[in-house]
């Protein structure tokens, strides 16, 4: 996946907004809140990092080509990033991006909700 790939996929899910931040990192958001991240491994390989359900990151995190995401895991968050697409191809990838936008949407408020166009949960 290309970071073009990335940022077309994720401005395609409902009330996304984009931010460059955290040392050029391509961060998507839903309501305010996280729900990918891009970045680049000493700028050769796409890094993308998403949240995940219970189940999904003890299955993903043995994974070749993915691990726990730095710093978010490390907290207790059920975190994923991928690194290669060894395990995830990019269609399986773009499953977990709109799983993770889905996540990160169910735990913001009713009102964000409404703003959002989303309706009452």
């Amino acid at each position: 996946m290309t970071l073009d790939d990335y940022n077309g996929f994720c401005a395609s899910l409902p009330s996304t907004t984009h931010v460059v931040q955290w040392g050029g990192a391509h961060v998507w958001k839903v309501g305010g809140k996280v729900f990918a991240i891009g970045g680049w491994d000493k700028g050769r390989q796409l890094f993308v990092t998403f949240k995940c359900s219970d189940i999904a990151y003890d299955v993903l995190e043995e994974q070749p080509g993915l691990r726990p995401a730095p710093y978010l895991a490390s907290r207790g968050m059920k975190w994923i990033q991928r690194q290669t697409s060894q395990s995830m191809d990019d269609g399986a990838l773009k499953d977990y991006l709109r799983e993770s936008h889905r996540l990160v949407a169910l735990k913001l408020t009713k009102q964000v909700l409404r703003e959002l166009g989303f309706g009452a949960r």
